[in-house]
């Protein structure tokens, strides 16, 4: 009876002790996005003070407001007609235009404007009759231009309003009330002349040298759907999926080509593909600080010094012009975290099923420690390979920036209604945010995809 009880207590124990760690989880030490943090806690980023000045750095443009050449207006403003001294009027002879000048910057008024289309008949001596041609896209009596198009798929697209609210934006800048309809027409017709660009993209990604992945959840009618990422610092690539893993990533085709680096969190299903893979060490780094934080064993402190070290001389070799670390030191980095990892599976040995218990059908759950003392052990050419390849980063952030907006819209709107209203969305997103990568203008790309003629989005 005592044993029984004793044996309860550990289970019960063991049951508080991993609610108590679920509760010291947020934003830094696990992959918990800010937002779940909550007001109590003051956002901490994984930086090390003291790396870099505050303010701008060197090499950034900067955005300063800059004077203008030659102004589209310029007004003079009159001096007084008499001396506020004496009373005498003032001579127009002696006035001159003073050298200090001013100049503000706004907008002019901004109102639609509608341009008429006639066409002109006329009848041969032959008997012939003919038509001019309207321009070709101005097919109804009344219709939507391409500016206002691209405008209405800009701020729901891009800038993440909700439809109802691009309505209304429109409606306040332009004087132009478009319909809720309308404006979903609008985005669909993008969708569509997308299309065959954000395929090109999918296809430059196919052969390119590094490219970052990661996928998250998404809700789609009310069902969880995933919305996968790839990209480099000039693509962008999105797609939703009713699956996470494998079966997904093999419908996108683009795993299954690729040959060259995928930097990803890990996920199993990346494992599948036999090109060369990097884990992100951002994820390593926040496990590590909250198993520092909750067992205080000092392998994991000296881990992430150990990591942050490696990334400040990469970062260093790279400044330098190199490829890669000298090999040397590339071993001194494995030697030394093989040490700290035998360590911690010292410390953190392998939980083994209870033999006093009935037989319990899967694994055994295991400590977050070991799960990762496991995880650095045995992909440590992935861990690692920032140090060999300089063209892989420490981090999959790159992934996780691109991830970011299209949660947010989801944050935005609650949710897609529809598959197709999801999948217009990646399809838009993913060719604007390749543009905007590459510093190229978002709204003259939208007027042109309208007009028929879509800008290329990869990189001339």
């Amino acid at each position: 009876m005592v044993n029984s009880l004793l044996k309860r207590v550990d289970e019960l124990e063991a049951v508080v002790s991993d609610l108590q760690a679920r509760l010291g989880k947020d934003s830094h030490n696990s992959s918990k996005p800010p937002s779940s943090d909550g007001l109590h806690r003051r956002p901490k980023s994984l930086r090390e003070r003291g790396k870099a000045k505050v303010g701008g750095q060197p090499g950034h443009k900067g955005s300063t407001l800059k004077r203008v050449a030659q102004p589209d207006h310029v007004t003079i403003h009159p001096v007084a007609p008499t001396c506020d001294a004496c009373g005498h009027p003032i001579s127009r002879e002696s006035v001159s235009v003073s050298s200090e000048s001013r100049q503000v910057i706004d907008l002019p008024p901004i109102r639609f404007e509608v341009t008429g289309h006639l066409v002109e008949q006329a009848q041969c001596a032959c008997g012939k009759k003919h038509r001019a041609a309207f321009p070709a896209g101005v097919t109804q009596p009344v219709q939507y231009g391409t500016q206002i198009k691209a405008a209405a798929v800009y701020l729901t697209q891009y800038q993440q309003l909700p439809v109802d609210r691009t309505a209304q934006a429109l409606a306040d800048l332009f004087g132009v009330r478009l319909s809720t309809g309308t404006v979903q027409a609008c985005i669909n017709e993008a969708a569509l002349k997308l299309k065959p660009a954000v395929a090109q993209i999918r296809q430059a990604l196919q052969v390119d040298a590094v490219v970052h992945f990661d996928e998250s959840g998404v809700r789609v009618a009310r069902n969880l759907h995933w919305l996968h990422s790839a990209s480099t610092a000039t693509l962008t690539w999105l797609a939703s999926h009713p699956k996470r893993g494998k079966e997904a990533m093999d419908s996108f085709g683009i795993l299954p080509e690729f040959a060259g680096v995928a930097v990803h969190d890990g996920w199993a299903s990346y494992a599948h593909y036999e090109c060369e893979h990097a884990l992100c060490n951002a994820h390593h780094l926040r496990e590590l600080i909250f198993i520092s934080e909750t067992t205080q064993q000092p392998w994991a402190a000296q881990m992430i010094d150990l990591l942050r070290q490696a990334c400040g001389e990469v970062g260093r070799s790279i400044e330098q012009g190199q490829q890669s670390l000298p090999s040397e030191r590339q071993d001194y980095y494995r030697q030394h975290s093989s040490e700290l990892i035998a360590e911690g599976l010292r410390l953190n040995p392998q939980r083994q099923r209870d033999p006093s218990q009935p037989k319990q059908r899967g694994k055994v759950k295991q400590s977050a420690a070991f799960n990762l003392l496991t995880r650095l052990e045995r992909y440590a050419d992935q861990v690692w390979r920032f140090t060999s390849d300089h063209r892989v980063p420490f981090t999959n952030n790159q992934a996780e920036r691109d991830i970011r907006m299209p949660k947010l819209k989801q944050k935005v709107s609650g949710c897609f209604r529809s598959e197709d209203g999801v999948d217009a969305f990646c399809t838009i997103r993913s060719y604007l945010a390749t543009l905007r990568k590459q510093a190229r203008p978002l709204f003259e790309a939208l007027a042109h995809a309208f007009a028929g003629n879509v800008p290329s989005p990869i990189p001339g």
